[in-house]
């Protein structure tokens, strides 16, 4: 039985073809991008963050910029992609920079009462076991203010999405169904974006019924996914970050004063 993450449904409905590189023929990535990168190691830094705050350690906004700067040095690679040319390493760094030093000064002493970080949740879809998704939250915090539990996620994209699309974006509220199933059905969960580049948050909050309709539309996307013996491949300007470009016939280059494809 394959336990599914969010990730791996978002991959399928972005690029089929893409899907079946990475999770049929399990293919190795060719090439992580500067964007992946940057994400992964702010990730690793505010986990640290977070992890020293639970521990009554507040670490100053120096000690965060040094781990930030070890972690980057320490894991970054030549072959790491940078498809925006106009850009560079250090471009990217600093930007890295900039989101923490913000976040920090936004957000300390951090005394929003965070129970876990990186927690990771199972989500059986339809209680016997045959649907299943797994993820890792970023942080969970339960605010006492209002007696809120609140499900965390951090964002390095420079685009802000709209509010019809954080109303409809399916991860979050993924996940609230585990934190559901392990807290009293009547408390309220909020689902938090934290968009680094912009310095704000974005909430929103679902309905029961929002939660079933989406927890049957998963089902019915699993069952697609799994029913498929053709996967088709799909162009978007996201083929410029894409990991298996050279591996897909469908390649081609972009039109560098369009920016569109051939």
């Amino acid at each position: 039985m394959t336990i599914y993450s969010h990730s791996r449904l978002r991959t399928f409905e972005h690029c089929p073809l893409k899907f079946k590189f990475r999770y049929i023929d399990k293919l190795p990535a060719e090439a992580m991008s500067i964007e992946s990168f940057l994400g992964k190691i702010t990730h690793e830094s505010l986990e640290w963050l977070y992890t020293e705050v639970k521990k009554n350690n507040i670490p100053t906004i120096g000690e965060l910029i040094n781990y930030y700067s070890e972690k980057w040095a320490e894991k970054y690679e030549p072959e790491i992609l940078i498809v925006r040319k106009e850009f560079t390493t250090k471009d990217y760094f600093n930007k890295g920079v900039e989101f923490l030093l913000n976040y920090y000064m936004k957000h300390k002493p951090f005394d929003d009462n965070t129970l876990e970080i990186e927690k990771r949740i199972e989500i059986d879809l339809n209680g016997d076991g045959k649907f299943k998704l797994q993820g890792f939250i970023d942080r969970l915090a339960h605010n006492l203010k209002n007696n809120e539990y609140e499900i965390h996620d951090y964002k390095t994209a420079n685009n802000l999405p709209t509010r019809e699309k954080i109303e409809n974006d399916k991860q979050l509220a993924l996940y609230s169904i585990a934190i559901r199933e392990l807290i009293e059905e009547n408390k309220k969960i909020a689902l938090i974006w934290h968009y680094l580049a912009h310095n704000i948050k974005i909430v929103s909050r679902r309905t029961s019924q929002q939660i079933e309709q989406l927890r049957q539309e998963t089902i019915e996307l699993i069952k697609k996914i799994e029913s498929t013996t053709e996967f088709a491949s799909r162009k978007t300007v996201l083929c410029n970050w894409c990991e298996y470009k050279s591996r897909c016939s469908e390649f081609r280059k972009k039109d560098k004063s369009l920016g569109i494809w051939s």
